[in-house]
């Protein structure tokens, strides 16, 4: 189908989730796929699904970005930020590396790690990021395919 000459072509027709709420990873995953595909509910259970088929002895490491209360002194404020938080295992044992420690906490085996995880998932509002070579990340090997 021709236009008139000089006719301006019409614009395509864009999905365009606005936030709400703190929702922007389930809002920009559904903006870039174009069409409404993911909930809050779905996003937190993919996010919970894959916790147990992390293939951790091939990460890195972990960052996590946590609510964090934020306290003048002993008195604790109705506030939440964020706080970014490294898990990494050294020498068999992991460790939250949280910079807000005075010493690495030693988290144990593969199936302490993943505790922690799962904790920090239920409270909400949690992020993690993988940290692993290019090899890894090209391969997907991250996750066991069992």
């Amino acid at each position: 189908m021709s236009q008139a000459p000089g006719a301006q072509p019409s614009p395509p027709s864009v999905y365009h989730e606005r936030q709400r709420l703190e929702l922007c990873a389930v809002h920009a995953l559904n903006n870039v796929l174009q069409q409404q595909l993911f909930s809050q509910e779905a996003a937190d259970e993919i996010c919970k699904r894959p916790l147990s088929q992390l293939a951790l002895p091939q990460v890195l490491g972990l960052i996590l970005n946590l609510p964090s209360p934020v306290s003048l002194g002993l008195l604790s404020l109705p506030l939440r930020r964020r706080h970014w938080v490294a898990l990494r295992q050294v020498g068999g044992v992991y460790y939250n590396l949280d910079s807000k420690l005075r010493a690495p906490e030693v988290l144990g085996n593969e199936d302490s790690v993943r505790a922690f995880l799962a904790a920090a998932l239920a409270q909400g509002l949690c992020e993690v990021l993988l940290v692993v070579t290019k090899e890894v990340e090209e391969k997907g090997s991250w996750l066991r395919t069992d």
